[in-house]
Order: C-alpha cells, then structure tokens, then sequence
C-alpha cells in the first residue's frame, strides 16, 4: 500500500515537468538553469516555479532560460532579461526595493497600528471601568431600583 501511495505521488507530482529535450548537455549549465527556474513564477500557474509547471508558457520561459545561459549570461543577466520582458511579477520572491518596499513594509505597519490601536482601547476601557466603579447609587437611588424590579 506504501508503494501504492510513493508511486501515485510521484506520478502527480511536478518533477517531471522538465521535458527530456530540454535539458542541456553541459550539468553545470542545467544546474544554473534549474536553480534559476525555481525562482521564475509560471505567468499561468502563479503560485508554481516554471521548474513545477506543465503549462507551455513554462516551457518557454524554461528554454528561454537555457538560451541565455547557452548565449553566456550570468545568472543576473538571465533574471533581468526575462524581469525586463515579463515584469517583476515573474519573480516568485518580489525584490525589496521601489515600489515594492511599500508592500514589504505595508504589513508590519499595519499590525503596529493595530496594536497601538487595541493597546489604547484597552486602556481607555480600564479607565472608564475605574472611575464608573466610583460612581455608587446614593441610598435613595437603591431604594428607587428595588421598587422598580420588585413590580
């Protein structure tokens, strides 16, 4: 049954999304490829690595990774070239500077608003509670409320 489950796993996988004719003859290039594909977000996919992906766009991108490489860029040049055509998006880890710092930095801004914003409520509340606890019924007032809830 363990077998069963290791070998339907691996079928379903994307391990196998690299097509055989792709693959450069020269591993030190197709290891540089494969390490740069697992940062390039497939455009169809979006939450998957075109390493992961099947779809043709992937497949592309993959290639025109290799091509690249093949053609002599460094690793930089070979994610420039491609962010250059396709947009920053292509990135699976955005880059932290321009316009993106304000989405790095909106996040933990927002949580410490929130606690300053929760941290004086809470405060405000504890004075209010304090000074009502102040404010007792005079015996008259008593008297007036035990009528009220006997009727």
């Amino acid at each position: 049954m363990k077998r069963l489950v290791l070998v339907l796993s691996l079928i379903a996988s994307p391990l196998f999304a690299v097509q055989p004719d792709e693959v450069l003859d020269d591993p030190v290039l197709e290891e540089r490829a494969r390490d740069l594909s697992t940062g390039l977000r497939c455009l169809v996919c979006r939450n998957e690595s075109i390493d992961e992906s099947n779809a043709d766009l992937a497949r592309d991108l993959r290639l025109l990774v290799r091509e690249r490489l093949v053609a002599g860029d460094t690793d930089e040049e070979a994610i420039a070239f491609i962010v250059d055509r396709y947009g920053e998006y292509v990135l699976l880890k955005p880059t932290v500077t321009g316009s993106n710092l304000m989405l790095w930095l909106a996040g933990p801004i927002m949580l410490l608003i929130a606690a300053v914003m929760g941290w004086s409520f809470l405060r405000k509340r504890s004075q209010v509670q304090a000074e009502g606890e102040k404010d007792t019924l005079s015996e008259a007032e008593q008297e007036r409320l035990r009528q009220i809830l006997k009727d």
